[in-house]
């Protein structure tokens, strides 16, 4: 797999277990980003938790595939749509104003995502963020009741 060109930040890789696992040396960061691939974090993900640029990250994540320590993961992770972030940037608007698509971009790129390519498995754990910068407290408590309405509906 050649991964020297295009966007990989939304790649998502497993490691691989050999019975020659013993026989590489392996650097700091190989070492870091191996031991945070676990087949469900995206490589922007990986990155941030490792503290490596997404230039590192390219190297690294080739190497590793080079030495077959690591695989992609095939099956399709769901994506939220624009119907979720639009509704979600509604709700928040009602709670807070007209600043809530910033706070949403913001809390996105603060988990290591961008609003097209972040995982549905996440989508609780958005809300759960954004919902933090609400002040009032009974207009929190309806923007997460709506937005889990929301993610039930949508399958998330």
């Amino acid at each position: 797999m050649d991964i020297s060109s295009g966007e990989i930040s939304f790649m998502v890789f497993r490691r691989v277990t050999r019975a020659d696992a013993g026989e590489f040396s392996l650097d700091g960061q190989m070492l870091s980003v191996l031991m945070e691939l676990d087949g469900r974090k995206s490589v922007a993900v990986v990155a941030k938790n490792a503290g490596l640029s997404m230039g590192i990250m390219r190297r690294v994540v080739s190497k590793l595939l080079e030495l077959n320590l690591i695989e992609p993961v095939d099956e399709a992770i769901s994506i939220l749509d624009k119907d979720f972030f639009d509704y979600l940037k509604s709700q928040l608007a009602l709670a807070i104003g007209p600043i809530a698509e910033i706070i949403i971009e913001d809390v996105v790129f603060d988990l290591g995502h961008s609003l097209s390519q972040f995982p549905s498995y996440r989508a609780a754990e958005l809300v759960d963020l954004i919902s933090q910068e609400i002040q009032r407290e009974e207009k929190r408590t309806g923007f997460k009741q709506n937005m889990v309405s929301k993610i039930r509906e949508k399958g998330y």
